[in-house]
């Protein structure tokens, strides 16, 4: 029963961070107030008293920080006064409260006010691209290049990857017919070169980057798309052209962090050089020094990373993120005392939960259950939103140290406090099963189902315990059949639908349900059943070919392997199988390249 396990703790853990607010960024937060007080100031002109009140309210409200109680005051009235500064304030302050529909309502009646104006209809393509709607974008954008020649085609690449084929089609046309009619239009070029690059189209896209550096040797996207279109052909050296134009501009902070980041899929020495730079132009970005703190711990250089780390905290800046990997870089080392410290200083944040989750493993590795405890019970009570969550986070942990009783007694206290909880239900249902207590396990998932008849996973989780380990076949396959519809591509559903099939001597359903599973979710729970369900068709050799293939994966799977066992199935060991390399969670993500503005055509 493991993989229903799994999911549930994932679901559970997952919807807990999601409900987090990160800390935000001290520097974009006092841009962001700086723009908002730009936005809500009065025009100095007559407006009618109840309208004026309005204005006069929300100004006052940005005094307080009240952002949201500013931007609807506009929002109310920037239709009844149909002003074009009122509007165009309306549309920058909910961009930069990060109100998209309330951006694009105030853009619309902008556009509709000042139909000519440039930074209007720029603004309002921008908004459609963001949505996935470049099409719709395109006629706005015309009317900038029009009125300025400045129109920023490339960001209408935002919305491309969203879009069907059809769609796809008619936005690569509609570009193609504007470069025909503009021809020196390095925007358009570069637009081109961007689609056909999505498209996997190098070649093409080349043509058109190199005819844009033709015009502007220097522009930075095409400099950038160019390297990684190289990179992807693995051409011998991808960066040459954008190397000379950093000894050219070697204070081009911008291209160069662009560059940076490239090299860090690649070259991490490398890449740490250029951070190196940058960090020494702008000694007091914290950005830049958690990135070579980050780079130095993947290179394996403890005491760099750990020093630009410190830095970072005393900047005051990624607080959370720096004490976090001090906690893993200690862990590195061997030093877990320090590692629960550091972890103990986050805070609230995207890496709260995964802090509380190495502070809880280390602690119960050491045997410290109570001090584990303990800590949970006051992180409960300090944060009372996510206690539900840190319930679920702490018996994971126990039951990950066969602490069953522990975690059984934790479940207790945790639905005497929250009877409603779905997921803390099925954490004590799960737990009871791998207790062989299944009538207490029933007793959970049928009071889930109560009250939630539709709970796929509850139906799931009852089907097939019932199936495996019972003999009522016919009420498992009711329950598995209705999850499967209410879900029916879920690959969990199918492997258990695939099992009561088996359980009831229907070989051949069950390998169609099994097959489609194990394609789509290729877990050794699965690979077992297949591989069992193939064996006893008397198709050896496609389970043994199943089974070596899960092995390879996890050689250590305990239904896997109790699978062999039972069935007296012995393999040699598993061939390695090659597997592509990933990126660590905790290296510098590979940034997506930045639409510039646009540039006025010369």
């Amino acid at each position: 029963m493991s993989r229903l396990i799994a999911l549930a703790l994932t679901s559970a853990l997952l919807s807990g961070c999601a409900t987090q607010t990160p800390v935000a960024d001290k520097g974009v937060e006092q841009e962001a107030a700086s723009k908002a007080e730009q936005a809500a100031t009065v025009p100095e002109k007559p407006f009618p008293a109840d309208s004026l009140y309005d204005l006069l309210v929300a100004e006052f409200a940005l005094r307080r920080q009240a952002y949201d109680v500013t931007l609807d005051m506009y929002l109310k009235q920037a239709p009844l006064l149909r002003d074009p500064g009122i509007s165009a304030h309306t549309t920058h302050l909910a961009q930069f409260l990060q109100r998209p529909e309330a951006a694009l309502q105030s853009a619309q009646l902008w556009v509709e006010l000042e139909p000519d104006n440039a930074e209007a209809n720029s603004t309002m393509a921008s908004l459609l691209a963001q949505q996935g709607r470049p099409l719709d974008a395109l006629p706005y954008l015309v009317m900038v290049e029009q009125q300025a020649g400045t129109a920023n085609f490339p960001m209408l690449f935002s919305g491309y990857p969203q879009l069907n084929e059809q769609q796809r089609m008619e936005l690569v046309q509609d570009i193609d017919k504007l470069a025909a009619q503009y021809p020196q239009n390095t925007q358009l070029m570069l637009t081109q070169a961007l689609f056909h690059t999505e498209n996997k189209q190098y070649d093409q896209a080349l043509e058109e980057l190199r005819a844009v550096l033709e015009l502007e040797p220097e522009q930075p996207q095409a400099l950038l798309l160019e390297a990684r279109i190289l990179m992807e052909q693995k051409a011998k050296n991808p960066f040459a052209r954008l190397q000379r134009a950093l000894e050219e501009h070697p204070d081009d902070s911008r291209l160069r962090l662009q560059y940076a980041r490239m090299l860090a899929t690649t070259d991490m020495a490398a890449a740490r050089e250029q951070f190196e730079i940058l960090s020494a132009q702008a000694p007091q970005d914290s950005d830049l020094i958690f990135s070579l703190a980050l780079i130095n711990r993947e290179m394996g250089d403890s005491a760099a990373a750990r020093k630009y780390l410190q830095q970072t905290i005393a900047l005051g800046q990624r607080r959370n993120e720096a004490y976090y990997y001090l906690g893993r870089i200690a862990e590195d080392d061997s030093n877990p005392e320090e590692a629960v410290t550091a972890y103990m200083q986050v805070g609230i944040g995207p890496e709260y939960l995964a802090a509380n989750t190495r502070i809880g493993l280390i602690l119960a590795g050491q045997g410290e259950l109570e001090r584990s405890h303990a800590w949970f019970e006051q992180q409960r009570e300090n944060i009372p939103p996510l206690r539900e969550q840190l319930y679920g986070l702490e018996v994971d942990i126990l039951t990950r140290a066969n602490a069953t009783q522990e975690a059984e007694q934790v479940l207790d206290q945790a639905l005497k406090e929250t009877p409603g909880s779905v997921s803390l239900r099925y954490a004590r249902a799960m737990l009871r099963e791998q207790q062989d207590d299944l009538v207490a396990m029933e007793k959970d998932l049928r009071a889930i189902l109560a009250t939630d008849p539709n709970n796929t996973t509850a139906l799931n989780a009852l089907g097939y315990t019932l199936a495996d380990r019972t003999t009522r076949y016919a009420e498992a396959q009711a329950l598995v059949a209705r999850a499967l519809e209410l879900q029916p591509g879920e690959p969990a559903i199918m492997d258990s639908m695939g099992w009561v099939l088996f359980r009831t001597g229907q070989y051949d359903e069950a390998v169609a349900y099994l097959t489609r599973a194990y394609a789509q979710f290729p877990d050794p729970e699965v690979a077992a059943h297949l591989g069992e369900v193939l064996w006893v068709k008397g198709d050896q050799e496609g389970a043994i070919a199943v089974w070596r293939a899960a092995l390879a994966r996890d050689a250590q799977h305990p239904v896997l392997l109790e699978t062999l066992h039972r069935l007296g199935v012995e393999l040699p060991p598993a061939l390695p199988v090659e597997v592509s390399p990933a990126m660590p969670l905790e290296a510098p993500p590979a940034m997506p390249l930045e639409v510039p503005p646009a540039q006025p055509q010369s």
